[in-house]
């Protein structure tokens, strides 16, 4: 298992934040990702518009996952309409 920084970006609507952090979750227990931190990092403007959204809710997750999963789990992500935007970028390993 690899570790990973997942950063999501939600509508700030309450119910739609709450339904696409549970579905994003889901996804990642769906493919044996394992969440070892979840950090809010509250709401923000963005940088241009996303969805037709000009803020978004951020949320910061440390992850451990099978790198072959990742591509399939980016996947799920785009069908999530409750998820403005998700980026993984891999942990550099203990030195």
């Amino acid at each position: 298992m690899t570790k990973y920084e997942l950063m999501t970006i939600y509508p700030i609507e309450e119910d739609k934040f709450k339904a696409g952090n549970d579905a994003v979750k889901a996804v990642l227990a769906q493919f044996g990702a394992t969440v070892e931190k979840e950090e809010p990092f509250g709401d923000r403007d963005l940088t241009y518009e996303v969805k037709k959204q000009k803020r978004g809710r951020f949320v910061l997750f440390i992850v451990s996952a099978n790198p072959a999963k990742i591509a399939e789990i980016n996947t799920q992500f785009k069908l999530n309409n409750n998820l403005l935007k998700s980026l993984f970028v891999k942990l550099d390993a203990e030195k």
